[in-house]
């Protein structure tokens, strides 16, 4: 199978995520004047509906195309999250892909009905044109409708609003050559005027997880809604520290009760 591709796809993730996230490049060149010229990426998140052509399992799908196989699945009862990871077969160095998807059911009848409403749209445009990464493939929500959906699930009203792109980037702090720990990382980030995400406290996870991440707040730009633009929060940076587990192999996987936090990034202002 050609995994030539992937490469192309995070560059095209990336354009489109640096356009709404002006913190990532601000960042970036914050850790290149440490001596860091490459950040190296420890992976990026995906939202999406449980239902459709844009489900999880059809994205899983999508991604075998480019190398990328399921490599653990992880529960969110609060927030109603079904989530798995993916892994490059031959690329021990690409990114992990992190896709989530709401558990639409779950939800009241209101929210079910709009959600699926773009569902639909989103099957048809699959259906005629391929599914796209990244890509949002339905029109423009209004305001009203965002907020409204807000009210129930910050990650449906994301959702909606932006469709299928990086939710977020993360640095691999293993990777970097001017900082050793998340503790100096973060830091670092507030000393320079950063905003982190305090939920859950600034680190999520510690050495006996084998995941240490943070992240930061997710910037806020005036995004075109249906009837005009308004101010709302895009996408943020996160930071991953991994440790070797018994078998002193590094940590590929996820936490589930970090993961929970760092979905809060995007939380409204």
């Amino acid at each position: 199978m050609s995994t030539q591709n992937h490469k192309a796809l995070f560059e095209a993730l990336w354009n489109d995520y640096l356009a709404i996230t002006p913190d990532a490049d601000a960042i970036h060149e914050e850790f290149k004047a440490l001596g860091d010229d490459t950040i190296i990426n420890d992976h990026i998140a995906l939202r999406t509906f449980n239902e459709g052509a844009m489900s999880l399992e059809n994205i899983g799908k999508h991604l075998e195309q480019f190398g990328y196989k399921a490599a653990g699945e992880y529960h969110f009862e609060e927030k109603k999250l079904y989530a798995k990871h993916f892994q490059h077969e031959s690329d021990a160095d690409a990114p992990k892909i992190f896709v989530s998807e709401l558990l639409l059911e779950e939800f009241s009848a209101e929210l079910q009905m709009f959600c699926r409403g773009l569902i639909a749209e989103a099957n048809w445009n699959i259906r005629n044109n391929g599914m796209t990464l990244p890509s949002r493939p339905w029109g423009k929500v209004t305001r009203q409708a965002y907020e409204r959906l807000l009210e129930e699930s910050e990650y449906a009203a994301w959702l909606a609003a932006f469709g299928l792109r990086a939710n977020h980037f993360t640095v691999s702090i293993n990777k970097l050559k001017g900082m050793e720990n998340i503790e100096a990382v973060n830091q670092f980030l507030k000393d320079k005027g950063f905003e982190l995400n305090t939920s859950g406290g600034e680190i999520k996870g510690d050495e006996e997880v084998c995941l240490k991440q943070s992240s930061t707040m997710a910037n806020i730009v005036d995004w075109e809604f249906n009837g005009g633009k308004h101010p709302i929060r895009t996408c943020f940076y996160e930071f991953a520290e991994r440790f070797p587990m018994d078998n002193g192999e590094l940590y590929q996987g996820f936490v589930a009760a970090s993961a929970d936090k760092i979905f809060e990034s995007t939380n409204a202002a």
